[in-house]
């Protein structure tokens, strides 16, 4: 029923063969315990995590919240996760070896910033042959003091002490940096100069947003739910905006996953047009159930010429 794939469908980036640019995103599947049956729904790639090299419990329930209204999620989950370990091996024992999986990891909460690359660096060891491609995620909201790693001399010397264990392996990955919408223009100047000078494979725009602007909710309601990262439509102009900001400022040269209030086989294209090559879902998926994935890459077919036979088209 969702698995549709095209020829027309697939996709070069970073080196790694996706059969559709469709993804989901980090912060559903944490544990990899689903990339099986996600694989049968059609994404032509899957992002588990944020793993941490240690497993830790997250925030305090509740920390998950709908907004209907606005077809949003605020969640404070604070990266909870089994642990990179664990993580890898269930990945080992995974059955769909062809789908690509991406690895996004973070620091343990307990761990103060200054040690944080060493985070980074242990969870990416233990991962690095279960996954294809790494996302290093500064920019959640709901770790404390998280985002401090963004800043530009911090960030650079995380991205390295990464990147050099990475470029010593036979096989290196592809390594990205996931980043907030909520970074001015001259943060973002900064975010590509670290990119470019730590050869990174790429970016994802953007993670959840701290903002709490031109929501229907009612505004005590949304305070009532306390903090958190907001996902789902509101992002979804302000993600683009960013990807087109990174696209323009780069020339394309730096591959950008797309990320944020995509509901839509509209709101994909917008997304890609705006120089996403590849895009993610996550509260749209939520929101639209599974046939999302499929109205979206059907939408990307090219239509077929004039009095042509129909083909091409495959199911799962």
């Amino acid at each position: 029923m969702y698995n549709y794939q095209h020829p027309s469908l697939g996709r070069e980036v970073f080196g790694l063969k996706f059969p559709n640019p469709v993804g989901l995103a980090a912060g559903f599947d944490k544990n990899a315990a689903l990339t099986d049956e996600l694989a049968t729904l059609g994404f032509g790639f899957v992002e588990i995590g944020t793993v941490t090299p240690r497993p830790q419990p997250g925030n305090p329930l509740p920390r998950l919240f709908r907004l209907p209204q606005d077809e949003a999620l605020i969640n404070r989950m604070g990266f909870n996760n089994d642990g990179a370990a664990v993580v890898a091996a269930r990945l080992a024992r995974r059955q769909n070896r062809q789908l690509i999986i991406g690895g996004n990891i973070g620091k343990n909460k307990d761990t103060p910033n200054e040690q944080a690359a060493a985070d980074y660096v242990a969870a990416f060891e233990t991962l690095a042959d279960v996954v294809d491609y790494f996302v290093v995620n500064v920019s959640s909201p709901n770790t404390p003091n998280l985002r401090q790693l963004q800043e530009k001399k911090p960030l650079i010397e995380l991205l390295q002490q990464v990147q050099a264990r990475n470029l010593a392996r036979l096989a290196p990955r592809p390594l990205l940096l996931k980043i907030a919408p909520d970074l001015t223009d001259s943060q973002l100047d900064d975010i590509i100069e670290i990119a470019q000078e730590t050869g990174l494979s790429g970016l994802v725009a953007t993670n959840t947003t701290i903002s709490r602007d031109n929501l229907s909710t009612n505004a005590a309601q949304v305070a009532a739910l306390g903090a958190g990262g907001l996902s789902g439509r509101p992002l979804r102009a302000r993600a683009t905006e960013v990807i087109r900001y990174l696209h323009r400022r780069t020339g394309g040269a730096l591959p950008i996953i797309g990320s944020g209030g995509i509901h839509s086989a509209a709101n994909a294209l917008e997304k890609l047009a705006a120089g996403a090559s590849l895009i993610q879902l996550y509260t749209g998926f939520i929101y639209e159930g599974p046939a999302l994935v499929s109205r979206i890459n059907r939408r990307l077919v090219p239509p077929a010429p004039a009095g042509s036979a129909p083909g091409g088209a495959t199911r799962g």
